[in-house]
This record gives C-alpha cells, structure tokens and sequence, in this order.
C-alpha cells in the first residue's frame, strides 16, 4: 500500500521539491507555459518580495511514497484582513494529480497552519493576492493561456470544489481580433472627440524620457481606481516599486494611454505583448540569456493582452475609458497587433463586461475564486451574485 504525506517545506531540497512540481505535473502539455523562474521563486518568498513584508506564507508538498505529487501555499495577507476586517486566510500555488486523496491531505494541511492563527475562513487560488495570477481556469481548455494568466489541468475544479470550497467569484478573459476594430473605429472616434472636447482630456502615450516616473503614475492610478472592487487591496510601496520595475522591461510605450485634466493624469491604459510562447521556449528561465530573448524583436508577436485600464473614482462615470482605447487605436495597427485579450473581468464587473460583450470581444477563458468556511460578510459581498 502506498504512503502519502504532506510536509511542511522548511528546507533547500523541500524547496526545490516543490518549486519543480509543476515540470513533472504539466511534461508533454502543449497549453502549459513555465512560469518565469526567477519571479515565481520571489512570489513564493523563496527569494525576497516586498508583498511579504506584510504578509506570511507556508508551503507544503505532498509526496507518495517519497515522490513529489502536489503541493499548496498558505497565505496570511494582514493588509487584506485590516481592510476588510476579517480575518480570512488564502490558498495559492496549487498543483495536485488527479487524486482526492492528495487534494484533500494538501489542503488539511494548509487549514491546520491557518487555523493555529486562529483563521477559519480561506479564499483562492491567490498567487499571491489579486494584484498578481489568479483563479483556477474552468472553461478554455483548447489553447495556452496568455501572458501573466494561469492554467491549470480541467479536473483543479472538481477537486477544489470536493473538499468543500464553494465559488465566490469568476473572472472572465475576452478576445477579439483587428477585424472589430474596422466595425467600431469610427464610431470610437467620434465619441472619445466629444469626451475629449466636453472635458478638456488630453490622451498621450507614456513619455519614454519619464518612463520611471510614468509607470509609478500608473501604478498609483491602479491602488486608487479599484477601492470598490471585489477583493482588492492596494499594493504597497515596496510592491509598487517592485512592479514597476519590472514593467518597465515590458511595458511597449506605443501601447500605452496617460489621460490628464489640466495637466493632472487621471486615467491610465496599457497593454503587455504576449511573450507566453518565448517563455515556453525559454522554458521560464531569463538567465543567463534569456530575458534578451523574450525581449528581442518585440514587432514579431502580434498578441497582446490589455491588462488595466484604470481611471481615477472621481472620474469614472465620464466615459474615460473610451479615450483611452481610441488613443491606443492608430498604434495596435501600426504595429500590427492581430489578436488581443482583455483579461482578467471580475463578474461583478458588470460595466467591462457588458461593454466588452457589445463591443464584439469574445469570452474564450472562464476562471475562479473559490471560498471556504464561514460566508463572506464584507462591503464587498455586495458585488458578487
């Protein structure tokens, strides 16, 4: 009879046993995409990230008969349970085989280490929090996922739901191709003119000789335009730091909106190109040469993904949003950008989604949150259906 057990990961090889999983789980997938190594390590806290300065997190793998079969993080966000104030823990970074068995066991062990914090109630999957990959992927199993979202085998949700996790949210990507643009353009124009004019808007993409200063703007934007949605939680300064130098390796200038009002931005939009089949070629690793790789070239991918477009609170009911497409539009055909995704639109989002829906956009990936114990009780719960 086979043995299973769940460790609590605390060494070097424990470490490696459970960052390497996923390599064994996914071999021969045509859909699965290496993470990058080097931010995943960071993400788990195995190298420093800032998000731990307020936060912990606990990491187990399973192993039957002495050999690696799944694996769970345990979180504690305290900047989410000040927020909110609850006390709720999270789940992340989950991987299983087929197997109730090992789900189950790997998920005991991750509410043990809650519970000694005297934490009931779990939400995920969070790697680590919403302001970074998210959700188990339930619908949209035909084709890889793109840049910076997750997939995971079809079963996740059948083994997460059989434990006793309920859905608390689900988040939607949308696609569309250059063709909805020739259907819309005209249009667009015409009413981001009329915002435009009517308040004084001024649309730009991001100034390249203030790069740093813009993406921190940006970033700044984001914490403050999202207060009144589901879940989230303002990034520090450390993380806001963090990512931002991190987009600036990634972030393409063309494809990018600053909105301002008398000189002050009030609204921002960008989209990431979708280096997901480099880094599957690369397979995650950016050295020693790698991140040249994922760079070079960049007129080639023809992909991208929108990821935010965030307009101040005071300024959302504006018609803001418009702008900032329409701005993006004469450079996505410049440049040649034949698909996109519009990724990831929470269902609560009832405003993106009925106007991504009219505007043609297509929803290709279904993805969730699920929650366990005790039911939501927050001013968020508001949001969801």
């Amino acid at each position: 009879m086979s043995h299973l057990e769940v460790i609590s990961v605390a060494t070097r090889r424990e470490r490696k046993l459970f960052f390497n999983l996923p390599w064994d789980l996914y071999r021969g997938d045509p859909h699965w995409i290496p993470p990058l190594r080097i931010v995943q390590k960071e993400l788990l806290n195995y190298k420093r990230h800032p998000f731990y300065d307020d936060a912990e997190i606990q990491t187990f793998v399973a192993l039957r008969d002495g050999q690696p079969c799944g694996r769970v993080a345990a979180l504690v966000n305290h900047a989410h349970n000040r927020q909110y104030n609850e006390q709720r823990g999270f789940f992340g970074f989950f991987e299983s085989i087929e197997d109730e068995e090992v789900s189950g066991a790997l998920f005991d062990a991750a509410r043990a280490w809650l519970t000694e914090r005297d934490i009931e109630a779990i939400r995920g999957p969070v790697n680590p929090s919403l302001n970074y990959e998210l959700g188990t992927l339930v619908e949209g199993f035909d084709e890889p996922p793109w840049f910076m979202m997750t997939y995971n085998k079809p079963y996740y949700d059948r083994l997460i739901k059989q434990y006793g996790f309920r859905k608390a949210q689900d988040l939607y990507a949308f696609w569309g191709h250059v063709r909805i643009l020739d259907e819309i353009t005209q249009r667009l124009d015409m009413l981001s003119q009329n915002i435009q004019d009517r308040f004084d808007l001024v649309c730009r993409p991001f100034d390249v000789k203030r790069f740093d200063e813009e993406i921190n703007t940006f970033l700044q934007i984001y914490n403050k335009s999202l207060v009144s949605t589901w879940g989230f939680v303002p990034m520090s300064q450390g993380e806001v730091k963090k990512q931002a130098a991190g987009l600036k390796q990634m972030i393409v200038p063309e494809l990018t909106t600053m909105a301002e009002i008398d000189g002050k931005p009030i609204g921002t939009m960008f989209g990431l190109l979708d280096f997901n089949p480099r880094i599957k070629e690369m397979d995650g690793r950016l050295l020693p040469l790698g991140f040249l790789k994922l760079i070079r070239n960049r007129k080639a991918i023809k992909r991208m993904r929108f990821i935010s477009a965030n307009v101040l609170p005071e300024y959302q009911s504006w018609g803001i949003g418009i702008a900032l497409i329409a701005r993006l539009v004469p450079d996505i055909l410049e440049w040649g950008i034949q698909e996109a995704e519009f990724s990831w639109v929470l269902e609560s989002n009832d405003l993106s989604y009925k106007t991504l829906k009219k505007g043609g956009a297509k929803i290709t990936k279904q993805y969730r949150i699920y929650d366990y114990g005790p039911p939501d009780t927050t001013a968020n719960a508001k949001f969801m259906k």
